[in-house]
């Protein structure tokens, strides 16, 4: 009978497990001792065998050593085996083997192995090995000798009067723990060159990662470029055609006036040919030569009222411009266009992350400085600073870095709550009065952003949104908040002060344009009128980490 099959004839018709305490009912069926009972406690007065259905006043559990016995060798000798159709030899059931002897010939269960070895020691195999293999097939001995010589397992008789006589031979145990040894080793060195392989595979991982980093940060560089130089184009696009509109305008004045000026000469030559015509069709010589003297007066009059050859060319003159531009302001304004193309060959707008860091001992009473000296938070409570002619009376502090020259980039991350203000300012900056807020004088420029109800100069609208201060002015942007990484872009010599939304994709959200005179320290500002909400603006490091 096979294994699988044995399992099912000691299975029990209710958990359909092997039996545990197997009893027996009147009418010959088999259960597990808690099953039945668990299945007659439910039925309660009426008992029927779950197999047969037969009803029984009271049920009698008798318990059945035999199948238990049964039902425990079957387990024991199927745990954790694998069923290899090969059973015990001396069992009277079909009970899996576990181990085979070699000089026996026969395989056996892990009850009758332990039996066997208490009697003699022989070589033991296990059972999935073909016994047949581990015999000499000239001698049908078994296989104890390794020939090194031909690297082949022989028995005794092989080495002594055999084919392998005079070879180099040893114990096949000892060959066996050399080889395990060998293969060992091997591992070892393949597992050593594994790890190896994961370390080269984890760095080139690593590296992949930040090239693709470092990549990310040029991609944004030149997307800002490009935003740059589209901004340059349809500001120098709007003052080109600006300039033709203007001219257009002026030219349609002058035509305008020019065939007011016209009309009244033509008005003047009809009445001039018309009082002629009226002397010419006159037949009364007398009369004609009457009227022409007495009318002389009034002929020579409109005679003299023709206009000199001087003013006829005049005329012919700016009737001839009428149809002509004036290309110089125009041309003028294109040689910004020659501006930006030299930028782009000269690399300006390449631009180098710059590292600030903020200087405490610039910082507002009400603002907090963190050790790294990275993040500025607005603070309810006073940091007791110790008085200083740099400090800010405002929440405000300044970065010990300045920039005097060349095209620099840094990037921000700020606060969803709380107003806050990021910007740059001269280091000439007052530091007591209303002008010490960056923004609020001719020596500073920022981008705000409003979260509190307070009264700004506009006329949309004050909450969540962009606005953009310089001297005092300031002017609301129509984007809205959707993203709370800000980069600030500076290019020195070209004036150009720009900032973004590092969203995707990145967002140009206003260019200020100046003739900077001083050095420029990046400036933050922060303040939250709502008290527990904190407001706070972080430099970020370079690539945005």
């Amino acid at each position: 009978m096979e294994g699988a099959d044995l399992r099912s004839v000691l299975s029990c018709g209710i958990c359909m497990e092997v039996y545990k305490e197997p009893v027996t009912l009147l009418c010959g069926h088999n259960f597990c001792h808690s099953c039945i009972k668990e299945e007659f406690e439910k039925q309660r007065e009426e008992y029927k065998c779950p197999e047969c259905r037969k009803n029984f006043r009271r049920p009698v559990l008798t318990r059945n050593l035999t199948l238990k016995s049964i039902a425990e060798a079957c387990t024991y000798s199927q745990q954790g085996q694998i069923d290899t159709g090969i059973f015990c030899a001396y069992c009277d059931l079909p009970i899996n083997a576990v181990e085979s002897c070699l000089q026996c010939g026969l395989s056996m269960c892990n009850t009758h192995v332990r039996r066997h070895n208490q009697k003699v020691q022989h070589t033991l195999l296990p059972v999935t090995m073909s016994l047949e293999e581990r015999k000499c097939p000239t001698h049908n001995k078994i296989l104890d000798c390794f020939c090194k010589t031909d690297s082949s397992c022989i028995c005794a008789s092989c080495f002594v009067a055999g084919d392998h006589k005079g070879h180099s031979v040893e114990p096949l145990e000892e060959a066996f723990q050399k080889k395990k040894e060998k293969l060992r080793n091997i591992q070892e060195e393949l597992t050593s060159r594994r790890e190896d392989t994961e370390e080269k595979l984890q760095t080139l991982q690593k590296s992949e990662a930040e090239c693709q980093r470092k990549a990310l940060q040029p991609m944004e560089t030149i997307l800002a470029f490009f935003i740059d130089i589209r901004k340059d184009l349809e500001d120098l696009e709007k003052k080109v055609i600006d300039e033709i509109y203007r001219q257009e305008e002026r030219q349609s004045l002058l035509v305008i006036k020019l065939l007011q000026r016209l009309e009244m000469k033509n008005i003047q030559l009809s009445k001039k040919i018309s009082y002629i015509q009226d002397l010419q069709d006159m037949a009364d010589p007398a009369h004609v030569l009457r009227e022409q003297e007495s009318d002389r007066e009034d002929f020579c009059h409109i005679s003299e009222r023709e206009e000199p050859d001087s003013d006829r060319e005049k005329d012919d003159k700016e009737l001839q411009g009428v149809n002509d531009l004036d290309v110089g302001p125009i041309s003028e304004k294109l040689i910004a266009l020659s501006d930006i193309i030299t930028g782009i060959s000269n690399g300006v707008y390449v631009q180098e992350a710059m590292d600030f860091s903020l200087n405490v001992n610039m910082a507002g009473q009400n603002v907090l400085v963190n050790e790294d000296g990275k993040t500025a938070s607005w603070s309810l409570t006073p940091q007791n600073y110790p008085e200083s002619p740099e400090r800010f009376h405002c929440n405000q502090v300044l970065s010990y870095e300045s920039v005097s020259s060349g095209q620099y980039y840094w990037d921000l991350e700020t606060s969803d709550t709380g107003d806050w203000r990021i910007g740059v300012c001269y280091p000439s900056i007052d530091r007591k009065e209303h002008s010490s807020i960056i923004g609020n004088s001719k020596k500073s420029w920022c981008l705000h952003q409003c979260n509190n109800p307070i009264s700004l100069p506009c006329d949309s609208p004050k909450y969540s949104r962009y606005l953009v201060i310089h001297d005092d002015v300031y002017t609301p942007l129509p984007h809205t908040v959707s993203c709370n990484r800000i980069r600030v872009s500076l290019d020195y010599k070209e004036g150009r002060l720009s900032f973004y939304e590092l969203s995707d994709p990145m967002r140009h959200l206003h260019t200020f344009r100046a003739t900077f005179s001083e050095p420029l320290h990046a400036a933050f500002y922060v303040w939250d009128k709502v008290k527990g909400k904190g407001s706070w603006v972080r430099i970020m490091g370079s690539g945005g980490q």
